[in-house]
């Protein structure tokens, strides 16, 4: 059985939750392991007209 350091975990960002299983930061769970985000238009008005600009699809 191969191990997995502790080093080659993806951290994930604490407090930030995400759904969307189709990203390649989404860590199979509930969380993102990009290194940062990014969320915008700053132009929003509600919830519903934002997007996560990090988002990358996962290679299949």
């Amino acid at each position: 059985m191969n191990e997995i350091s502790f080093n080659q975990i993806p951290k994930h960002i604490h407090g930030i939750s995400c759904s969307v299983t189709s990203c390649a930061y989404h860590d199979g769970v509930h969380y993102c392991t990009a290194p940062q985000i990014t969320v915008g238009p700053s132009t929003a008005k509600n919830s519903t007209q934002t997007v996560c600009a990090t988002f990358k699809p996962k290679q299949f």
